[in-house]
């Protein structure tokens, strides 16, 4: 065989994959590369910063999925390698677990949450960890199914074409549509904050279910479509006719191929790294770059996003053309060096007085990402060529069940240090989370003054639409009045140690809150409480109306005025001085509050309640040291991992020319041609 014949990288009309095809296995990148970050991503971040959860034991709940994976996935490659439907091995698959994905995916963000479902537990420790297990089952749940759709469909790829640059540009094709949707996990975010999804006083948290029916509207179309769409070549002539194979003899033949440990090892270590970088790297912008401004936060990583998929789609093209240029190896270390340039170049980067200087590591991380990832998927199908010319076996399915369980494990482990670290820079979600409670209660308050004030001015304030306001109010008040009493007979435990008078301040607010109430729902309740009784003046705002929801503002200002006190009398905490700023700060939020209750003129309403909006954003900053460590953390670590990855790669031995002379061989026997002797092994 002459050199010129081994290393033609022409793809022959049999292996050439038509653009149809090509489209409709991309899409199918939408599951395993967009849908997969977001939940990694969103649910780590949305419950710590709206449900208040530890980050330690999310990270520790997110690792658990994946050693469930360790049993599942190999069960999953293994069960599609053995399929014999009238419909393939793959393409089953493909349709139920697609839809299982979208169906699940929904399910992760209902959490059970609200004041009535708090109190079916007789402490917070015990709220929190029915959120935790929730969030833990859904997730099982949710990747088993992404699971069963992406080993066959990752499978499926390497059977598809057989040439060496053609199955690059196949999983190109994959990263090109999965990183055009990746662009969702920032954007998600952002459309979970907006008042139309989250709903007024609502969470993120609470905008991600009506989020989430979107995606899933998409979903599920499009699971029927890769159904009927892609075809399995392979599976007639060759995997149609091979015996049955055992479980244990194929995990063998898998873990003692030399060339696939290094690669998966090099994979699973960058996948640690690729995760420190997509998880800190959500809290940096929010609480370093916007000091705690979670929308302006949330609009610069949608914008990030954006640009990763566009440099993502981008991408694509000059990785065909180096890949084809100098090798898939070659290729692979430069994009490893562009990742560590991209960390790099961060220290300078993330500058609160120039935000958008973070689109510079962007570029750089987004293309070496894509460039390291699809080269590792279309290296693994490479591998198996080696593989059956060895055995004369295809078990794609197996190989790719554990590369792509080590990926999930990276990203897992890496999910779950992140979570420590979070805990050991310590960042104060409670803090967060309390700010955001303060926040939610403003917001209502300001929607309600905004609605009297359109009625006054558009003179439709008459008697029906005085009765729903009247309505309303009333029904806040009796349920309010429910809770107070359920909180009164509570069990309490104050949590605050430096603040021992929190506890009478809580008992009296409640005991004052409660006589408030009760004197609201009587006025309420009297028929002589009219549109006509209190419209003399339009300046004029019924106290009644309005009064619960300063009575929950009181609550919320008590306690977090007694928490960031706490902070600053710690003798543990750093940055003392921080959290003296933000009591200085409450002091005066608490002074607005007390003039908001004595007055009830709408101007000086609408001023108060303005006012008190203003320290929301300051009231989230985190201390220096916790904005410090994470930049330290989020730059560091996937450096030295990078490096780590890069000189393993240097071990890999299955060259191109190595590879097309793999293929020439399989090609010759399976038409029936006896492979040369030397050919059998090899490098």
């Amino acid at each position: 065989m002459k050199e010129k014949e081994i290393t033609t990288s022409n793809a022959s009309k049999t292996d050439k994959i038509g653009f149809t095809q090509l489209a409709a296995y991309g899409a199918g990148g939408i599951i395993p590369i967009a849908l997969f970050n977001v939940a990694g991503i969103l649910v780590g971040l949305m419950g710590n910063i709206s449900l208040g959860l530890s980050a330690f034991w999310l990270g520790a709940i997110l690792i658990i999925p994946r050693l469930w994976d360790s049993f599942s996935d190999p069960i999953i490659g293994h069960w599609s390698d053995n399929t014999r439907s009238k419909w393939g091995r793959r393409r089953p698959f493909l349709l139920f677990g697609g839809i299982l994905s979208a169906l699940f995916f929904v399910l992760i963000w209902f959490i059970p949450k609200g004041e009535t479902v708090q109190q079916w537990f007789p402490t917070d420790g015990g709220y929190e960890a029915f959120q935790l297990v929730y969030i833990l089952v859904t997730l099982l749940l949710f990747f088993t199914a992404v699971n069963l759709f992406e080993i066959p469909h990752g499978a499926l790829g390497m059977e598809m074409t057989t040439d060496y640059h053609e199955r690059t540009r196949l999983f190109s094709a994959k990263s090109f549509v999965g990183n055009l949707f990746a662009m969702s996990t920032p954007w998600l975010f952002w459309l979970a904050n907006l008042t139309i999804f989250k709903g007024v006083g609502g969470t993120e948290m609470d905008g991600m279910r009506y989020v989430s029916l979107m995606i899933a509207a998409v979903l599920i179309p499009l699971s029927f479509w890769w159904f009927f769409k892609l075809k399995e070549p392979k599976f007639q002539y060759i995997a149609k006719k091979q015996e049955k194979s055992d479980f244990w003899k194929d995990m063998k033949m898998v873990i003692t191929n030399k060339n696939f440990v290094i690669l998966t090892i090099s994979v699973f270590t960058l996948a640690m790294g690729f995760n420190f970088v997509s998880l800190l790297g959500s809290y940096i912008p929010i609480f370093y770059v916007f000091g705690g401004d979670k929308v302006q936060g949330a609009y610069i990583l949608g914008l990030n996003g954006t640009l990763w998929a566009i440099v993502g789609v981008l991408a694509v093209f000059p990785l065909n053309f180096i890949s084809t240029k100098f090798g898939k190896r070659k290729t692979l270390m430069l994009a490893m060096v562009m990742m560590i340039l991209a960390q790099l170049s961060k220290i300078v980067c993330y500058n609160p007085n120039y935000p958008y200087l973070v689109f510079i590591p962007t570029i750089l991380l987004s293309a070496g990402m894509l460039f390291f990832f699809t080269l590792g998927s279309s290296m693994v199908g490479d591998i198996c060529d080696e593989e059956e010319l060895k055995t004369g076996k295809r078990t794609e399915g197996s190989f790719y069940a554990i590369f792509w369980w080590f990926i999930k494990l990276g990203t897992a482990l890496a999910s779950f240090v992140a979570g420590a670290l979070i805990v050991f820079t310590l960042f104060d979600e409670s803090q967060v989370t309390k700010v955001d409670k303060y926040q939610n209660t403003i917001e209502e308050i300001t929607t309600w003054t905004t609605n009297w004030n359109q009625l006054i001015n558009d003179n439709t304030l008459n008697s029906d639409a005085f009765k729903i306001l009247k309505t309303d109010a009333l029904t806040e008040a009796k349920n309010y009045k429910e809770l107070l009493k359920k909180e009164q007979s509570k069990k309490f435990e104050n949590s605050f140690n430096f603040v021992p008078e929190y506890t009478s301040q809580r008992i009296n607010l409640i005991n004052e809150n409660l006589k408030s109430t009760q004197n609201v729902i009587d006025k309420l309740s009297d028929n002589a409480f009219t549109v006509n009784s209190v419209t003399n003046n339009k300046q004029f705002v019924p106290i009644e109306l309005i009064q619960t929801k300063l009575n929950k503002l009181s609550t919320t200002i008590l306690e977090l005025k007694s928490y960031l006190k706490n902070k600053s009398l710690d003798d543990k905490t750093k940055n003392k001085e921080h959290y003296l700023e933000l009591n200085r700060k409450m002091e005066i939020v608490e002074n607005t509050l007390q003039r908001t209750k004595d007055n009830v003129n709408l101007a000086d309403l609408k001023s108060n309640v303005k006012a008190m909006e203003k320290e929301i954003v300051a009231l989230k900053k985190q201390t220096p040291y916790t904005l410090l460590m994470m930049r330290i953390v989020e730059i560091g670590l996937p450096i030295l991992l990078s490096i780590i990855a890069l000189f393993l790669i240097f071990r890999y031995t299955l060259t191109e020319k190595r590879s097309l002379e793999i293929k020439e061989l399989l090609k010759a026997r399976n038409d029936g041609h006896q492979p040369p002797k030397e050919g059998v092994k090899g490098n």
